[in-house]
Formats: C-alpha cells, structure tokens, sequence
C-alpha cells in the first residue's frame, strides 16, 4: 500500500516544477510564445515588450507554487507542520481540481477549433496534481 506522504511528495514535486518554469519564464519572457494560446497573443507580446506586470504576475505566480510545494512537503512531514496545513492542503487540492474543469471544454477546442493541445495537458496536470493533495490528505486522516 503507498504511503499518504507519497502523494503529498508526488504533488508537492508538481508543484515546485510549476514555480520553477514561472522562474524560466520571468528570466525568460520570450518562452511565452510557446505556452500561450497563439504567438499572437497579447500576453506573449507584453512579456517580450519586457511588460512589469506580466513580470510581477509570473513571479506571484512561482511564489504561490513554491509555497504550496512546501505545504505539501510540510504535510508529507519532510518539514515541520506549517499553520492550518490540513486546509491549506484540501484548499490547494480544490483549486488545482477546479482548474482541471476546463479539460473537456479545452479538448473540444484542440480536437474542433485548432486551439493548442498543451492545454489539456497543463488540465490534466492540474487535475493529477489536485487529487494527489486530496488522496494524500485524506489518507493521512484514515491512518
């Protein structure tokens, strides 16, 4: 049987990679091009116009992920127990689940209107990630 730490890990290692490619992505603005929805867009070009506030969003945005990389480290017990760890993981699961409800919505745009498959990655991601604080939670609550 695995071990509820090893979901925490698993998804708390998401996590961290997600803020490190919005690190990449603030030292590197040109990268938008490529996760954006079109090479087009108003994001891409703001980010290589060398935009503050697409800097200071991306750096809030690695911020939030590497805090909740250490949350979920911090319920897997490799750290010592941070404020409201119990909540702040279900909240984080819950958000991460939510952002995945645009999987079916985003699949019929990439098979139906052209709009870039990575999304449905970046999707299911979210939702792998989300089920891995919630399963990790809720097992560490069953022990």
């Amino acid at each position: 049987m695995v071990k509820p730490k090893y979901f925490l890990l698993a998804g708390g290692a998401i996590s961290a990679l997600i803020s490190i490619l919005h690190v990449i992505l603030a030292l590197q603005p040109t990268l938008y091009r490529h996760i954006s929805a079109s090479q087009e867009s108003s994001l891409a070009q703001m980010a290589e116009q060398g935009s503050t506030s697409t800097t200071i969003a991306t750096v809030a945005l690695a911020l939030i992920f590497a805090i909740w990389a250490i949350y979920a480290f911090s319920g897997a017990r490799l750290i010592n127990p941070l404020p409201l760890l119990r909540a702040a993981l279900i909240a984080i699961g819950v958000i991460y689940i939510l952002r995945a409800l645009f999987i079916p919505t985003e699949l019929n745009m990439a098979l139906n209107k052209g709009y870039p498959f990575r999304f449905v990655v970046f999707s299911t991601i979210s939702l792998v990630a989300g089920l891995l604080y919630l399963i990790g939670i809720f097992k560490q609550r069953a022990l």
